[in-house]
């Protein structure tokens, strides 16, 4: 079955997404002074600090969220075995992630299809061009 793991806090783990945002030139200004006062390292430092702040002031609501809509946390890796097994038994999977849902480079569009009744996202997706596509209908980014 997967493998699951705590998403890692480091700035450079593989399991980082890139994001893009805009913000006005004062609030930019504002964060090269504090990086330039040696608060910070650099932009990206203080907006990793500025995010962990806002999760810790929200972690109870997230945590709530998180247990009604039954979403596992961190990391969710399936495997074409794992796939298999599931296919094997008759069942079909419904995975609900809050981080990371991997599926292996291993994994054929027509096994994901074949095991994977729903998908639901909330943080990034890692799989082949093929699997997404296979699954685009039953794949919800929440």
């Amino acid at each position: 079955m997967p493998r699951r793991s705590a998403l890692a806090g480091s700035p450079a783990t593989p399991t980082d997404e890139k994001i893009t945002l805009n913000l006005g030139c004062v609030d930019l200004g504002q964060i090269d002074l504090l990086v330039q006062e040696g608060f910070y390292a650099n932009r990206s430092d203080f907006i990793r600090s500025a995010i962990r702040s806002q999760l810790t002031v929200h972690s109870e609501a997230v945590r709530q969220v998180m247990s009604r809509k039954t979403l596992v946390l961190g990391i969710q890796h399936y495997t074409a075995a794992d796939l298999e097994a599931v296919k094997a038994s008759g069942q079909r999977l419904q995975i609900r992630v809050l981080g990371l849902a991997s599926i292996a480079s291993d994994v054929s569009p027509a096994l994901a299809r074949a095991a994977i009744e729903s998908l639901t996202v909330l943080g990034a997706l890692r799989a082949s061009d093929d699997v997404k596509k296979a699954l685009a209908d039953r794949l919800q980014y929440a």
